[in-house]
């Protein structure tokens, strides 16, 4: 059974940027990737520095290979479970094959969960999408629409307003405050109240939604999903959430549970590429360092 100092599971920007940083700093890593990641729908990534633009699957394989060229291995699998024995954990994967790490990192990120409306997740990060940092720019001055309906909707209406003058929210009837609509009405947002049946789409292109049997014309739809994360392993090995539903952690990404760290969307939702990457360099630095820690006690004890 192989054993490694550290091992990630979960291969997207964070896992492999803690990946690279522990190779870097002389360690044995493997990286678990379950081989889908969270943003594969999406063509293009943008707002990381020097690689805007790039598209996903392109940044996650040059950091693959660049983590093997500093001695990480990197395995395609699923983890079936986690058990802590003393300071190591035995990580099982499906095939019953098992590995030993003395320390963890989780980086499986998270789950949008999107309004359950006919065609919306088929043009997912194509024409229907989330983050207006992330894509706003290349859809600007287009009409836009705004699915709406939560506590946030608001203030997410009115940050998509910034990138086209042509908005229109989608709204359930009767959801919209006096307080809103007025500030709305104020910036030119339109407010189509009714109940979205299905999304229009022609030659491969959104073109609009319907409502109540009606179509409303939009080249492009912001829909704000719930996030679940993929934390059922942290979970199990006991990490403690909060009240949100959230893994707590310290600054580093350190959960509850000694030995056990987190970095990107497993953990923090807003956490965008360039952000997940440096919070896995964040957290292979504190990694180390406990290593390091328990290394020293060891030798004077020995």
């Amino acid at each position: 059974m192989s054993e490694y100092d550290v091992v990630i599971i979960g291969g997207g920007a964070a896992g492999l940027s803690a990946a690279l940083t522990l190779g870097r700093a002389r360690r044995t890593v493997l990286v678990v990737d379950g081989g889908a990641p969270r943003n594969a729908p999406a063509a293009h990534m943008y707002g990381f520095l020097s690689r805007d633009g790039e598209s996903p699957a392109e940044l996650l394989e040059l950091g693959r290979a660049e983590v093997k060229s500093y001695g990480g291995e990197i395995t395609t699998a699923v983890v079936a479970g986690i058990e802590r024995e003393d300071k190591r954990f035995r990580v099982t994967l499906e095939g019953d094959r098992s590995v030993w790490g003395r320390r963890l990192l989780v980086a499986t990120g998270l789950r949008d969960v999107l309004p359950e409306i006919p065609g919306l997740r088929e043009r997912w990060a194509r024409d229907v999408l989330h983050c207006p940092y992330c894509h706003g720019y290349e859809v600007r001055d287009q009409r836009l629409g705004v699915l709406g309906g939560g506590p946030m909707t608001a203030h997410y209406t009115q940050l998509i307003r910034q990138w086209s003058a042509d908005v229109v929210l989608f709204a359930p009837a009767g959801s919209v405050p006096p307080a809103d609509a007025a500030g709305y009405a104020a910036r030119g947002i339109e407010v189509v109240e009714g109940a979205v049946t299905r999304t229009v789409v022609a030659d491969d292109r959104l073109v609009g939604l319907e409502v109540d049997g009606r179509v409303v014309p939009v080249d492009a739809v912001f829909a704000a999903p719930r996030f679940e994360p993929n934390d059922a392993l942290l979970r199990d090995l006991g990490c403690e959430v909060d009240a949100d539903g959230w893994v707590v952690t310290d600054a580093t990404g350190q959960t509850t549970v000694p030995g056990v760290w987190v970095a990107g969307n497993v953990a923090n939702p807003r956490a965008q590429v360039i952000v997940a990457a440096g919070e896995g360099v964040a957290a292979a630095a504190m990694l180390n360092a406990d290593l390091v820690a328990e290394e020293v006690a060891d030798a004077v004890a020995a």
